[in-house]
């Protein structure tokens, strides 16, 4: 062995003494995170055996879909795992962000008022809403009004801000659960149900929307079961298992399903029409293994802020604080560290691991993206990803993991091109 091929597999031995250090210190939290699984999943079993799936849900009838069993099925199912009145779940949604857009198409009319609490929201519904670019359709163009109030410093909902525009006629609420590229924390579902009572108080027609993404399974309860009015999300995130194909879904009360429904095919269709694509066996299959993924996205989350945290980057959210989704926050501080930790995710994943991520324009995001995401299910979140604007502060966001080895993998392997571009120290043994 060469000096410089000594040199690397030391770097790579002290990456892998860390990672595996903190791990080891982790074992508790990680354990309290699969023992969370339990309850997930008896919900998730008893929503199936109150439903009656068989095998013959899993296939679609074709063409208009009238009447699909497994369609019906699949939303009810989703439905009660959700507290909701009613689900409609589609492969016809190309996303999460195309779920939302169905939502608030479906029930916002020229007029009408949205207000978002959480701040900006995530980078693609700025188009959506008319933040950016023009002649494409968005709410604003339609006369639907916009305003936002600013979280504030500390991360939580200002509502005195909120009681002040609660003065005005508000069609819709806007609350997004999840960071998205934002450092502040998650909304915890138990305060979404609070602020849905506070807002019901003053204008009880006013609807509560919640942007669900990465946020699924991750608490006991989800925002229909506290007072929220409408949610929606992706199955390329948590709820997909990391199996289901593409897809999203809305939920909520019936009446609100229904608009969004008409949204996505048409008035007078609805959620009546739509195959399945003989695909409802997966989206179903993924739905059941869900709580067991999104508890090992969470003990990688954990693990990537505890690794990041003791090299001396801020993190967000720290290593066992309470979670309202999957990602994990990390604040490199630089462009060349951002670009260097997504290629060794990348050249760890399963798919692709011969790519280099390179920053580059996405649809609707604002500024160019780097992203590592070498998944089975092309931009599944529910698996391993790292991703992030390259934009100050350079901020990198982590999501997903099927299991944790492949996190300390793709973690040992990013720390060791880190220390060999001299941009972390990584400790010796006594420092550990």
């Amino acid at each position: 062995m060469n000096k410089l091929d000594d040199s690397a597999a030391f770097r790579l031995d002290r990456a892998e003494a860390l990672v595996m250090a903190v791990a080891q210190r982790q074992q508790g939290l990680a354990a309290d995170r699969t023992s969370a699984v339990r309850q997930r999943l008896e919900r998730v079993l008893e929503a199936f055996a109150a439903e009656r799936v068989g095998t013959q849900h899993f296939a679609s009838l074709t063409g208009y879909g009238h009447g699909d069993q497994g369609r019906e099925v699949v939303d009810r199912v989703f439905a009660r795992v959700l507290g909701a009145e009613a689900a409609a779940v589609r492969l016809q949604f190309v996303s999460g962000t195309h779920a939302i857009a169905a939502a608030l198409f479906g029930v916002l009319r020229p007029g009408d008022r949205l207000l978002s609490i959480t701040g900006r929201p995530y980078d693609t519904l700025e188009e959506v809403i008319g933040l950016r670019s023009t002649g494409q359709g968005s709410l604003a163009e339609f006369g639907v009004a916009y305003d936002e109030i600013n979280l504030l410093a500390e991360g939580c909902v200002d509502e005195a801000a909120l009681l002040r525009e609660m003065e005005q006629p508000c069609r819709m609420v806007l609350i997004q659960r999840s960071c998205g590229y934002s450092w502040r924390p998650s909304i915890d579902v138990e305060e979404i149900g609070r602020l849905s009572d506070l807002i019901h108080s003053h204008q009880s027609d006013c609807v509560v929307f919640v942007d669900n993404c990465y946020g699924e399974l991750v608490q006991e309860q989800e925002p229909p079961a506290v007072g929220a009015d409408l949610i929606a999300g992706s199955l390329i995130k948590n709820l997909g298992g990391t199996i289901a194909p593409t897809g999203g879904y809305v939920a909520g009360r019936a009446a609100l399903v229904e608009q969004a429904c008409c949204r996505l095919t048409a008035p007078g269709i609805g959620g009546e029409g739509g195959t399945g694509f003989d695909l409802q066996r997966l989206v179903l299959q993924g739905l059941f293994l869900a709580p067991q993924m999104v508890a090992e996205a969470l003990i990688g989350a954990d693990l990537v802020a505890g690794v990041f945290q003791q090299l001396g980057f801020q993190v967000n959210p720290a290593p066992g604080a309470g979670r309202s989704d999957l990602i994990q926050a990390v604040r490199l501080g630089s462009p060349d560290a951002l670009k260097l930790v997504c290629r060794a995710f990348q050249a760890c994943s399963p798919v692709g691991a011969y790519l280099d991520p390179v920053p580059a324009a996405m649809p609707g995001y604002a500024s160019d993206l780097v992203m590592a995401g070498g998944t089975f299910i092309d931009g599944s979140t529910s698996e391993l990803s790292a991703d992030a604007p390259l934009r100050e502060p350079f901020n990198l966001y982590v999501q997903g993991g099927t299991h944790r080895a492949h996190v300390q993998l793709a973690l040992t392997q990013a720390l060791a091109d880190l220390a060999a571009a001299g941009l972390v120290d990584l400790p010796q043994d006594g420092e550990i």
